[in-house]
């Protein structure tokens, strides 16, 4: 195995890893937003109000998406082992 594997084969871990955050990250960070704007235009500073809202919208974002990110994960385990003999014999 060369380095260039390596650095291959840890470079798609990572995109597919950002692949599979980003969705829940960027709904997460826009109702964290939509939620700060409103407690500070209400003044409502409790900690809790964002909670519900934030795991509401990463529950709609697996449901909506996680059929592409289980097939996403899969193929890329799958490719994964498949690929093992070619690691050990090259």
């Amino acid at each position: 195995m060369t380095p260039e594997t390596v650095m291959e084969i840890g470079r798609n871990a990572l995109a597919v890893t950002v692949m599979l955050a980003a969705p829940m990250l960027i709904i997460a960070l826009v109702l964290g937003l939509v939620i700060g704007m409103i407690q500070a235009a209400t003044q409502i500073q409790e900690m809790t109000l964002s909670f519900i809202p934030k795991l509401l919208g990463l529950v709609a974002v697996l449901a909506v998406g996680g059929h592409w990110m289980l097939g996403l994960i899969v193929d890329y385990t799958r490719d994964l082992i498949q690929a093992i003999p070619g690691l050990l014999l090259g």
